[in-house]
């Protein structure tokens, strides 16, 4: 989710990432800049919902977890992303599933028109407010900060209310015989209400993702109509999975 920010500005966000909170006289010190200068680094930061600025420092707003999956294959993330945002078309309704690969697809929807968002997304709000042509609507529901996202029954009636052309999903893990999966109950819950609620569902997942079994069975890969990854997935897994009648799409 970073990596579009300037450099200094996401040295801050891994520094805060290592230690949790820092002071602007050791950012100061650290990146050889003042403290005017840093000070406008962590309010610019504090505006796109990143870190919360405190007296004489900042902490960060995200779970840590959360940077480091964001900085774990950044660049096949923003591939898959972008094909994603591709499948959108001027006047579309979307749900979007919570996500660091997911939250992406709205980086890329620039220049398309009539667009309403669905989501359970806290990450995918950083990007929304960057986009004005947007329009969002943003479940509800218990919030989980371990994976920014909203849950619960209240974010599934909100869900279970709404029609849309596209549901874009990802998962912890997928395999042809258990399907996608993840480690979260709640979020199984809040996959399938999307794609049930969706024309056309389509999974999200890098390379690293095949082969893994989260701790709870979400839906059988027939259960997506499409599934998009990055071309580092092995060609044996590709044909496999193709030979299945996934609909696999490679970026």
């Amino acid at each position: 989710m970073n990596e579009g920010l300037p450099e200094r500005e996401r040295t801050i966000l891994d520094l805060l990432a290592s230690d949790g909170t820092i002071s602007v006289s050791a950012l100061s010190e650290t990146l050889g800049v003042s403290a005017v200068t840093i000070r406008a680094d962590l309010k610019s930061l504090e505006d796109q919902g990143f870190l919360s600025r405190s007296r004489g420092g900042a902490s960060l707003s995200y779970h840590k977890s959360i940077l480091d999956r964001q900085k774990d294959r950044v660049e096949e993330k923003c591939r898959i992303a972008k094909a994603a945002a591709e499948l959108v078309r001027d006047g579309d309704r979307i749900m979007i599933e919570a996500g660091t690969t997911t939250a992406l697809i709205l980086r890329y929807l620039a220049g398309k028109r009539d667009l309403h968002i669905v989501t359970n997304s806290t990450l995918a709000l950083a990007y929304a407010r960057q986009n004005p042509a947007l329009d969002i609507t943003v479940t509800g529901g218990e919030f989980r900060r371990l994976t920014e996202s909203m849950v619960g029954p209240i974010a599934l009636a909100a869900i279970e209310r709404l029609n849309v052309r596209l549901a874009f999903v990802g998962t912890d893990g997928f395999t042809l015989d258990r399907g996608a999966t993840t480690h979260i109950v709640e979020g199984a819950e809040i996959v399938k209400a999307m794609v049930a609620r969706a024309d056309r569902a389509v999974l999200l997942a890098d390379s690293s993702k095949y082969g893994k079994a989260g701790f709870v069975g979400v839906l059988p890969l027939s259960g997506f109509d499409t599934v998009i990854m990055d071309r580092e997935l092995p060609e044996a897994a590709a044909e496999e999975l193709r030979a299945a009648g996934v609909d696999l799409m490679l970026v």
